[in-house]
C-alpha cells in the first residue's frame, strides 16, 4: 500500500499516512480539523539512457522498423554498381 503525504493549510502540521489506493483522500488536520492538502514527490523511478521505445524487446523480423535500414543499406550498396560497368567499358 502507498504511502501518501499531507499537511494542513492552517497550521502547516505535515505527516504521512499508509492508504489503500481505493480509500478516499483525508480533508481534515488531525491536531487542528483545518484543511488538508495532499504533498507530491518526485518519481520513484527514474529512467536513464537515449531512451526507450516500443520496439526495444520485439524480434527485428517482426519490428515495423526493420524495413527502413534495409532500404538505406541497399542505396549504398546500388551506387558502386552502377559505376563498374561504366569503368568496365571505359578500359
Amino acid at each position: 500500500m502507498p504511502t501518501y503525504a499531507y499537511a494542513c493549510k492552517d497550521c502547516g502540521h505535515a505527516f504521512d499516512i499508509v492508504q489503500s489506493f481505493s480509500d478516499s483522500t483525508l480533508t481534515s488536520c488531525p491536531e487542528c480539523q483545518g484543511t488538508l492538502r495532499k504533498k507530491f514527490n518526485s518519481v520513484g523511478v527514474v529512467f536513464k539512457g537515449s531512451g526507450f521505445y516500443r520496439t526495444d524487446s520485439r524480434d527485428s523480423k517482426g519490428s515495423a522498423v526493420s524495413p527502413a535500414p534495409a532500404a538505406a543499406t541497399s542505396t549504398p550498396a546500388a551506387a558502386p554498381a552502377a559505376s563498374a560497368p561504366a569503368a568496365a567499358a571505359a578500359g
